[in-house]
């Protein structure tokens, strides 16, 4: 079965409450996996961008994007809270920290996964913590990353033997991301390059609905991600781009029916065919 990955991300505007809140939302609509991220705002950024505005200042909680950042972050006690609320709940825990010091602070949690987002998937001491230092599941996006960074990239998990147990998810960093700039068909191609090698290939997605990822679970995607809120109307960056409570449910339903689907025909009648075969269809004498 697929997993369904809830990217709460910081979709909790900063408050722990909301965040529980939206464990307790994922885990009642079927998801898998609740996804965190954290920083270290001063390591994760650079100055120029610290001290710079928000690209979109509507969406942003401080007079820069940095006061911005620290308003959304979560400590790494209240991340321990999250932990257990979703051990409580049946629902993973997971995270993606964007510098060291935050995949430190998440490592000594022991989730079974971390998450190495598209920004940092060239990002060499990350990585190499992250593959020698968490022995959990090693998930990571593919978006804006050219040919030779992915090459480099899958020979450093080979080299630190870390392939067998990585998620690579296909990704476009589109936000919100059009159907035609989605290139489902690149799930494929990963399969066919590297499905041998790795624990799964999965589908991270920016669109607008759930019809894209049935195409990615026919694809053979085997994890899909999608940004989840309680209101498109927060503010915020992603909250536009994310699924809703209802929008989740539905997404679970449909890949679960979708799997279901996906099968071949275990005799040539079934018994569901045999009264309409019986009752309407053409007699040969």
């Amino acid at each position: 079965m697929a997993t369904v990955i809830a990217e709460i991300g910081c979709n909790h505007k900063g408050s722990l409450q909301i965040a529980l809140d939206m464990i307790a939302s994922a885990a009642k609509c079927g998801a898998d996996i609740a996804k965190f991220q954290k920083r270290n705002i001063k390591e994760s950024l650079r100055e120029e961008i610290y001290k710079g505005p928000h690209p979109n200042p509507e969406n942003s909680y401080g007079k820069t994007y940095g006061e911005h950042r620290e308003f959304l972050e979560l400590s790494a006690e209240e991340h321990t809270v999250l932990k257990a609320e979703c051990d409580r709940l049946s629902i993973e825990y997971s995270c993606t920290p964007f510098d060291i010091t935050s995949a430190k602070e998440i490592a000594s949690l022991n989730p079974k996964h971390l998450k190495i987002s598209s920004f940092h998937n060239n990002h060499e001491e990350l990585i190499k913590f992250i593959c020698t230092e968490f022995m959990g599941t090693v998930h990571v996006s593919l978006g804006m990353t050219t040919g030779p960074e992915k090459r480099k990239l899958f020979e450093a998990l080979r080299s630190m033997g870390r392939m067998s147990d990585t998620v690579v998810y296909w990704c476009t960093s589109a936000y919100p991301c059009k159907p035609n700039n989605l290139y489902l068909k690149e799930i494929n191609k990963l399969i066919s390059e590297i499905g041998g090698e790795v624990k799964g290939v999965g589908f991270s997605g920016h669109h607008d609905g759930i019809a894209m990822d049935m195409l990615a679970i026919a694809y053979g995607a085997q994890y899909i991600e999608r940004h989840f809120t309680l209101d498109h109307n927060w503010k915020g960056t992603d909250h536009k781009t994310s699924l809703e409570p209802s929008g989740l449910v539905r997404l679970v339903r449909d890949i679960r029916s979708a799997e279901l689907a996906m099968s071949y025909k275990p005799e040539e009648i079934t018994p569901e065919e045999q009264h309409n075969r019986k009752f309407h269809k053409h007699q040969i004498n």
